[in-house]
């Protein structure tokens, strides 16, 4: 690992993304808001026209806010309720209430969205950045470390052309398969979770009330199934594959209708899509080495069972592309990119734990075992409560209040405006006004810092900074809380620590 900032600039871009799923067009956009020279090779020419992932969180709305496409995606997404676990008797096991208002975030808890409306929304907004150039039908097959960058090998698969280009950094967002991960020697913690399910989405003919808005975990034994609501008359279903079930017959239309009827006919719907999964839990072990770098599916894993896979590449996504601009601008030392795993990993981890002990529950297929689980739930029924877990250690301050660490919320100020917005992409001390009369040199250290003054007398401002116990607070760029001031003496100590590897005014 180097210890010295990098001060060439013989490649031919900044960062090369492998992948133009959702994680890489994420990262890309959110690099070119950084003015970074991005190429982003992905190797299908199409966007895939059926939805995969079906749900995203508040946060994630946060990162689409940030790179400019939420109100864009907002007509076409549904606020989901949250979900519930019942058993084969229709008795419920756990209730996971998501609210429907607006929450801490600025935007709802959860929404459930229709893939291909996103992907063209992000790369609709890629395709805008002056920075960027996305290269479609190029398929990436070698990758080589330079004393500068890394040599990327590809091929044009509309033609067969091989070519090459040079990049400062590479990030795999190329899937479960990536090719990245495979060069960089990357193995996978397996967390134990590994099931085969058929996923079906239906497209109701009419609205259908009677089905509900809240997903339902089916925990029978018999058959685990879970149904979702999508936007408009989408929904899913996904079945578990049991032991007898034909493997030829499981897209069928005759199987699938079959495993339906409890629901739905094909007097009242469509068949969209089905296809067989296998739900796997893994952990990549090593998300950087060197100029390579990992994100989304090609880090880590997931059961459906939270709806957070996506959820988590997007997180990466944010993580990652603030520390690459520090680093490429030469206001870090890209050891800088060593927090990028240490923070994100134990917190993908704890959503994916957490989807394999809820899958337990519905995949419980032995009667026995699920009448002992049933006796024991239905007797106490859980109130689930979203995790809201720390980063991992890294580029933040532990604080008395543990506020730091945490994602900070958005509050909506009183001239209308969330705070990201007020912010933009960059650090940011939030603090009241009161304290610049005893400060007056704040706005001048903030901005030698590089950080941006938001100093608000309005009413959600002091409340989150009455409850945090705090004068100020300061938000990363990912709105992550880097720390908190409990007073003004300590503000000095934060500000001198962001980003320690930083040179004195960038000298």
């Amino acid at each position: 690992m180097s210890d010295q900032i990098t001060t060439t600039h013989k490649c031919d871009y900044d960062v090369a993304i492998i992948g133009l799923g959702p994680t890489g067009a994420t990262l890309g956009n959110l690099l070119a808001i950084q003015g970074l020279r991005v190429l982003v090779l992905e190797r299908d020419q199409d966007i895939f026209a059926l939805p995969r992932a079906v749900h995203f969180d508040g946060e994630c709305m946060r990162v689409f806010q940030t790179i400019g496409i939420a109100d864009a995606l907002l007509p076409n997404l549904f606020v989901g309720p949250g979900m519930k676990f019942v058993n084969a008797q229709g008795k419920l096991l756990i209730d996971w209430q998501r609210p429907t208002c607006i929450g801490p975030h600025g935007w709802c808890a959860s929404y459930k969205f229709h893939q291909p409306d996103l992907e063209n929304a992000l790369r609709e907004r890629l395709a805008q950045q002056s920075t960027v150039e996305i290269r479609l039908r190029h398929e990436v097959f070698a990758l080589d470390e330079t004393t500068d960058g890394v040599q990327l090998r590809f091929e044009d698969m509309s033609c067969g052309k091989l070519g090459r280009v040079t990049a400062r950094y590479v990030v795999g967002c190329d899937g479960a398969r990536s090719i990245a991960r495979r060069f960089m020697g990357t193995e996978l913690t397996d967390l134990k979770s590994h099931e085969r399910w058929v996923v079906v989405d239906v497209m109701l003919d009419a609205p259908r009330p009677d089905l509900g808005d809240f997903s339902i975990q089916y925990c029978d034994p018999a058959r685990p199934t879970t149904y979702t609501r999508g936007p408009g008359n989408r929904r899913r279903w996904e079945i578990m594959v049991m032991p007898g079930d034909d493997s030829t017959q499981l897209s069928s239309p005759g199987w699938l209708w079959d495993k339906l009827a409890r629901w739905i006919s094909p007097a009242d719907a469509r068949l969209e899509r089905s296809a067989v999964y296998t739900f796997h839990s893994v952990v990549a072990n090593g998300w950087r080495r060197g100029r390579l770098l990992l994100a989304g599916d090609a880090a880590h894993q997931t059961p459906p069972f939270m709806g957070q896979g996506m959820a988590a590449g997007i997180r990466d996504a944010s993580n990652l592309a603030w520390k690459l601009g520090a680093v490429l601008r030469d206001e870090a030392f890209d050891v800088l990119l060593d927090t990028y795993e240490s923070e994100r990993s134990p917190h993908a981890r704890e959503f994916i734990e957490t989807a394999v002990q809820l899958g337990s529950v519905i995949q419980t297929t032995h009667a026995d075992l699920a009448s002992a689980r049933d006796c024991e739930m239905v007797e106490a029924i859980r109130n689930f409560v979203t995790p809201q877990p720390k980063i991992g250690p890294g580029e933040w301050m532990e604080d008395p209040s543990g506020t730091a660490g945490h994602i900070a919320p958005q509050p909506r100020l009183d001239n209308g405006r969330l705070l990201d917005d007020v912010v933009g992409y960059r650090f940011a001390l939030v603090a009241l006004p009161e304290l610049l009369k005893e400060r007056p040199d704040l706005p001048d250290q903030a901005a030698r810092a590089g950080v941006e003054l938001v100093a608000s007398g309005d009413a959600s401002i002091r409340e989150w900074l009455a409850a945090t116990g705090a004068v100020a607070v300061l938000v990363r760029p990912d709105r992550y809380v880097f720390g908190a001031a409990p007073d003004a003496d300590a503000l000095d100590h934060l500000l001198e620590q962001v980003l320690p590897y930083q040179r004195t005014e960038n000298a």
